[in-house]
């Protein structure tokens, strides 16, 4: 191989798995992984003349704030408003984690929920799209401890910050058993399991299910999809 195209050509020719492999690897040898690659148009600006937060600080900007913004080494980054197939999925998701955690000591989040970590010594609050939650909780606090699954659905603006920045920092989440990517527009899931060490299970065949083992539910993709395609 002597070209970029060389090299381009010989990634797509491996499994989804290796490819993402792959991506780790080459994440993981940036001393700067943690943080968000995305490009500037899919954030909005920060508030002017603030170039620096503390956690402190944005989470309490934060209270006042119309739109959800994600904390990433005392910078700060505007959220893009969800489609209408977004909030579906995330609907469907949280109906069934809803109705299968009732009653036990686990929660799920949706949405306007935040994800509190640290990576190399810098801080990081996330915004997942679904969160569970295990154990007594102060109520009045904005962000839950001891997170035991974190869903994202993937939209266009985010979804290489959702397969690669969070991918390697969530793990970094002590409690954390699973992380789990939902595509939008095609019927694919993606869990990543501790356990597993965090190797992609991909679940897309149309009587597919998709096994949420942390909590101990299997739910069929095409539940987690009514209603959107």
């Amino acid at each position: 191989m002597n070209t970029l195209q060389d090299i381009q050509h010989a990634i797509g020719q491996l499994p989804f798995g290796e490819r993402v492999t792959l991506l780790e690897w080459v994440l993981e040898s940036s001393p700067l992984s943690y943080h968000v690659a995305e490009s500037a148009p899919a954030y909005a600006a920060a508030p002017a003349g603030v170039s620096f937060m503390t956690v402190d600080e944005y989470l309490k900007w934060e209270e006042h704030s119309p739109i959800n913004h994600e904390y990433i080494a005392g910078q700060i980054f505007a959220m893009t408003t969800p489609v209408l197939r977004h909030q579906a999925i995330l609907g469907n998701l949280h109906a069934a984690f809803h109705a299968h955690l009732k009653g036990g000591p686990c929660k799920a989040y949706v949405s306007n929920i935040k994800v509190q970590l640290k990576v190399d010594r810098a801080d990081i609050v996330y915004c997942p799209d679904v969160l569970v939650a295990c154990g007594p909780q102060e109520m009045e606090q904005p962000i839950p401890q001891d997170s035991r699954l974190i869903v994202e659905v993937l939209s266009p603006s985010t979804q290489s910050i959702d397969r690669r920045e969070k991918l390697l920092n969530y793990r970094f989440i002590p409690s954390l058993e699973e992380y789990v990517i939902v595509a939008q527009r095609t019927q694919c899931v993606t869990v990543h399991r501790r356990s597993e060490e965090w190797r992609p299970i991909v679940a897309e065949a149309p009587d597919a299910g998709v096994e949420f083992r942390s909590i101990g539910l299997t739910l069929a993709l095409a539940s987690l999809y009514e209603g959107t395609l």
